[in-house]
């Protein structure tokens, strides 16, 4: 497992974190004004100094945006939170992005079933 059990770990970690840290430390308006909000999945560089975050939101895509652009904006508290959380040395930088995968399963579904949604 090595390298890679590691990176598995500290990625489903940061994800936990980052989705309390979300939901209750977050201050920015934009962020909650998204609906209800899933951190995803964490991407993490093989050499652990980054992250690709994708969240999903239940909002329409311009929330979405705007919320990627709020965490964008509360980025270094967050990362700061993540590494202090997880006692982590250096806490990987984050990129945040809107996951739409969700929305895309739900479209091939509706397909699939012949509904004209």
């Amino acid at each position: 497992m090595g390298e890679t059990g590691r990176k598995v770990r500290l990625g489903a970690s940061i994800r936990a974190e980052l989705a309390d840290i979300i939901a209750r430390e977050v201050k920015d308006p934009r962020v909650h004004a998204a609906g209800l909000l899933s951190v995803t999945r964490v991407d993490l560089s093989p050499d652990l100094r980054s992250a690709r975050v994708f969240v999903s939101f239940t909002g329409t895509d311009e929330e979405g945006a705007a919320a990627v652009a709020g965490l964008t904006k509360a980025v270094g508290f967050v990362r700061g939170e993540v590494g202090r959380r997880l006692s982590l040395r250096r806490a990987p930088e984050l990129r945040f992005f809107h996951d739409k995968t969700v929305e895309a399963v739900a479209k091939i579904d509706a397909l699939l079933r012949g509904d004209d949604s």
